[in-house]
């Protein structure tokens, strides 16, 4: 997928694509991944236009939180590209609260949004896979959740034709060289590091290029 100056791009997930942002302005992309791609191609154009980029990430949202407003939140924005990056707190809740989101029920709702989107938009889909880094030996035991959830992300994915940007691998990757709270301090959200990684790995996924220039971002560890 080329983006170009013409293009939409519309991130929506949970309290890592959210990062902080202003609800009370439309135009604020927080401070995590997706500041980091608008940023990114900002810097690529130069002096000449750059996609738009809308933040549309909520904390604490599961996959029934997104499908509850994706006609507003997405639908009417009429982007050419949504990139998707939920999962982590349908598996959390199920620790520290005891709420249930049975993966089938997950995926299911997950492949309708993505289904619905391609219908209504015929926009480029992208899906961000869910990722944890254990700081504790506690978030050991959330990958018996967390693994066929992952799972699940990428049938949907594969089933409605969306790229895929396997946040999960790049972070454990980086966690080869780096505490994994250097990387994302509870396990879950990561830091200006962990975003860089992700926002880098969903730039290389997507072969970015503006007004022809080349090359693709990789991943600063240093």
């Amino acid at each position: 997928m080329h983006i170009t100056e013409t293009d939409t791009l519309l991130f929506i997930g949970d309290s890592i694509t959210d990062a902080g942002r202003d609800r009370a302005d439309a135009t604020s992309l927080g401070s995590g991944y997706v500041q980091e791609i608008a940023r990114t191609l900002h810097d690529r154009a130069g002096d000449g236009a750059a996609p738009v980029v809308i933040n549309r990430g909520i904390n604490g949202n599961r996959v029934y939180d997104l499908e509850a407003r994706w006609a507003t939140d997405v639908i009417e924005h009429r982007p050419t590209v949504v990139s998707v990056k939920i999962g982590i707190n349908d598996t959390w809740r199920r620790y520290d609260r005891g709420i249930l989101s049975p993966v089938d029920e997950f995926e299911a709702c997950l492949d309708r949004l993505l289904a619905d989107t391609a219908r209504s938009l015929s926009a480029r889909l992208v899906v961000i896979t869910p990722f944890l880094l254990p700081v504790t030996p506690e978030q050991e035991d959330w990958f018996e959740d967390l693994t066929p959830r992952t799972e699940a992300v990428l049938r949907a994915a594969a089933a409605n034709g969306a790229h895929v940007v396997r946040a999960d691998l790049a972070l454990r990757r980086a966690a080869q060289t780096k505490a994994a709270a250097e990387l994302a301090r509870d396990g879950v959200h990561p830091s200006p590091l962990g975003h860089r990684i992700v926002a880098d790995a969903w730039l290389a996924e997507m072969d970015s290029r503006l007004l022809g220039q080349q090359g693709e971002a990789q991943p600063d560890l240093d």
